[in-house]
């Protein structure tokens, strides 16, 4: 290569790349000759001839050319680096996407917004009115939203606002796609939808499949055997006064009456104007489901299935057995004189009830759409029967079915009643399903009243801290009481006054205003005289009031894990006295809730050696917070609750299985703040 033709090179690339580094003349390559592949240069040689390398490098430089940085790339001190790094972050990656699979594997389940609040009963009539005419409505309810807020809660049930006639107070539906205008307008409720969505508030809606209003267009359509509806509800021939059967209403005499448009009878086991549905008709059954999801597709975030047991009936229409034998046939007038063999818990019920849950699992796949289901049906003493509404290991039927069992307590007043009230749940409930607990309906006296006001506190803070979702009645909060009517409004209660359900459905009581803040006219039912002093104006205003103890066990139960999904272990009950212990492996603080249901006791657990010897109270319900109480002497008066805190590694369930509960077992790590399976 000749010197012209080299520099000429050199020149290329100084116009091309401008770096000095790039420039070569003939000494350097001279030089570059002499070292041979010795020392490094300071410089870089560009050789046009094949033979011989193309680049010759000494060390890095800014601006270098990706042939020469992939040189100097394959060099031990640049390449080890590089692949250690390499292999660690690849390493660092698997054990992240294990660590992760690991917690989501081990971690137990996020409690749904119906385990983590209590539900609140509305019933709308008597909740709040906005228009002054003595009735509440959808629009009252919007106006008490922060309500909720205060108290602690998210989850809203609301009886039934469907367009009605109103026998039945709005269980005899005309409509089950438009709302009544006593209540309101279909844009009320959406409002109050979007309102409740808005605070993170859940709205449940009441269901009513048994039956409906005799008003309702199927009815009369089926009535006048209309092609498609003629076995829309169930009908037999009948010869009146003689009747199908002995069958009897859940509102006493007959289940059956004779309409003369048809000219046969018809069955209804509420009121006459509420023929049951006939669900062995399959469009029937497509028509309640396309009603539930007409809701769903609203928006409602659950509902509660208002009388399942009654929905099906033995189709051979026989005569159910007397509970007494004796009884002349035709003095058999109420429902506790039969065996509701026939009309209740009917085979094919819990198939109809499954496929419901079917479809409300179909809008849970919403994020953070959960779509609650409750069932309600009364069953006594046959507790069986009412767990079967929970499903099974295979089949998801309702969350839970409401346990009626706690209303019951003012009969067994005392620390034994409450426990074996408590017990007969937590026994019969299958493994690791969710309990719930009911003192008070639109349906049942007041708890308040049926106990004595004295017991409102304690009763309050067994619900809050017993395992499981509790259910407060609206009032219950501030501790209202059964109020007297003297002109009956409720159906049951022309038929039987002494069993009407007026005194407990009497209008919220707000504030000391007239009407109770609840209105400014007068009101469909009369306002309890006491409102004055038991309203929540009143007692927000009051630390020790009802309803501020109300609120601070909701939000204890709401921060403590182990109180809203612990273990439950019952350590002591005599007379007066229950106590129970709520506490999560792992977790610091565990909590003593002691109740008394009876009289002044003194209780000694002392033989309890997993406990401290001293605990703090933390909620009381006559004060006391912050005081210290030795656990082989703990005092407490007449209805007064105690919530005492205490720290331990050694837990109780271990050694008291047999008296200790949980729905899913977690253990709490304090280290990562997680929990995990264990």
């Amino acid at each position: 290569m000749t010197d012209e033709k080299l520099n000429s090179t050199s020149v290329e690339m100084k116009e091309g790349i401008c770096n000095e580094g790039l420039q070569v003349d003939d000494d350097e390559e001279k030089s570059h000759k002499d070292k041979g592949k010795g020392e490094p240069s300071s410089s870089l040689v560009l050789s046009p001839n094949e033979e011989d390398s193309a680049y010759r490098q000494i060390k890095p430089y800014a601006g270098m050319p990706k042939e020469v940085l992939l040189m100097y790339s394959s060099q031990a001190r640049y390449r080890l680096p590089r692949e250690i790094l390499f292999w660690l972050l690849m390493a660092s990656t698997v054990a992240l996407v294990a660590l992760t699979i690991a917690v989501i594997a081990l971690s137990p389940g996020c409690l749904s917004w119906w385990q983590s609040s209590a539900v609140y009963q509305i019933y709308p009539r008597s909740f709040k009115d906005s228009d002054n005419n003595g009735v509440g409505d959808l629009k009252g309810i919007r106006e008490k939203l922060d309500h909720f807020d205060y108290l602690n809660i998210k989850a809203i049930w609301i009886s039934p606002f469907y367009l009605s006639p109103m026998k039945d107070f709005g269980y005899d539906v005309e409509d089950f796609r438009d709302i009544d205008p006593l209540f309101g307008t279909m844009q009320d409720f959406d409002d109050l939808l979007n309102a409740m969505h808005d605070k993170g508030l859940k709205l449940i809606m009441d269901f009513i499949p048994n039956h409906t209003s005799d008003k309702h267009r199927w009815f009369l359509l089926s009535r006048n055997y209309t092609s498609g509806y003629e076995d829309y509800y169930i009908w037999t021939n009948c010869t009146p006064p003689v009747l199908p059967n002995n069958w009897v209403s859940v509102f006493g005499n007959s289940s059956w009456t004779y309409d003369e448009v048809r000219g046969q009878c018809y069955l209804h086991q509420f009121l006459k104007e509420q023929p049951d549905l006939n669900f062995r008709n399959p469009r029937v059954k497509q028509e309640m489901k396309d009603i539930i999801q007409f809701w769903l597709d609203k928006g409602v975030d659950g509902f509660r299935m208002d009388a399942v047991k009654h929905m099906l009936e033995a189709k051979h229409l026989r005569n159910e057995p007397q509970v007494d034998p004796s009884q002349p046939p035709e003095s058999v007038n109420s429902e506790f004189d039969l065996y509701h063999d026939y009309t209740t818990s009917q085979l094919g019920l819990h198939d109809i009830l499954r496929d419901w849950r079917v479809d409300m699992d179909e809008y849970s796949r919403e994020p953070g759409r959960y779509r609650f289901m409750v069932t309600e049906s009364y069953d006594y003493e046959e507790i069986d029967k009412t767990m079967m509404y929970y499903g099974t290991d295979t089949v998801k039927e309702s969350d839970f079915p409401f346990n009626f069992y706690l209303l019951d307590l003012p009969k067994q007043l005392s620390g034994n009643g409450a426990f074996d009230l408590v017990n007969l749940w937590m026994t019969n409930m299958p493994k690791g399903k969710w309990a719930n607990w009911v003192v008070g309906n639109h349906d049942k006296p007041r708890i308040s009243s049926s106990t004595g006001k004295e017991y409102t506190r304690v009763i309050n803070m067994m619900l809050l801290t017993l395992p499981g979702t509790p259910t407060t009645y609206y009032g219950e909060e501030i501790g209202m009481e059964n109020v007297n009517v003297t002109e009956i409004q409720d159906p049951f209660g022309k038929f039987n006054p002494n069993a009407s359900r007026d005194p407990q459905r009497s209008p919220m009581q707000w504030s000391s205003e007239e009407y109770a803040g609840f209105s400014q006219n007068k009101t469909w039912l009369p306002i309890h005289p006491n409102y004055t002093t038991v309203n929540v104006e009143v007692q927000k205003a009051d630390p020790g009031s009802v309803l501020a103890q109300y609120r601070a066990l909701s939000l204890l139960r709401r921060s403590e894990l182990a109180l809203h999904r612990g273990w439950a272990c019952f350590l002591h009950r005599d007379a007066d006295v229950l106590a129970f212990a709520r506490e999560l492996d792992g977790y610091p603080r565990a909590f003593l809730v002691l109740l008394n249901f009876g009289g002044a006791a003194v209780t000694d657990l002392s033989g309890v050696a997993e406990l401290p010897d001293q605990l703090t109270v933390r909620v009381g319900t006559r004060g006391r917070e912050g005081e210290r109480v030795q656990k082989a002497k703990i005092q407490t008066e007449p209805g007064e609750g105690l919530v005492l805190e205490y720290s331990s590694h050694t837990r109780l369930h271990p050694a008291h299985a047999s008296r200790c509960y949980v729905s899913e077992k977690a253990c709490y790590m304090s280290a990562l703040n997680i929990l995990y399976k264990c």
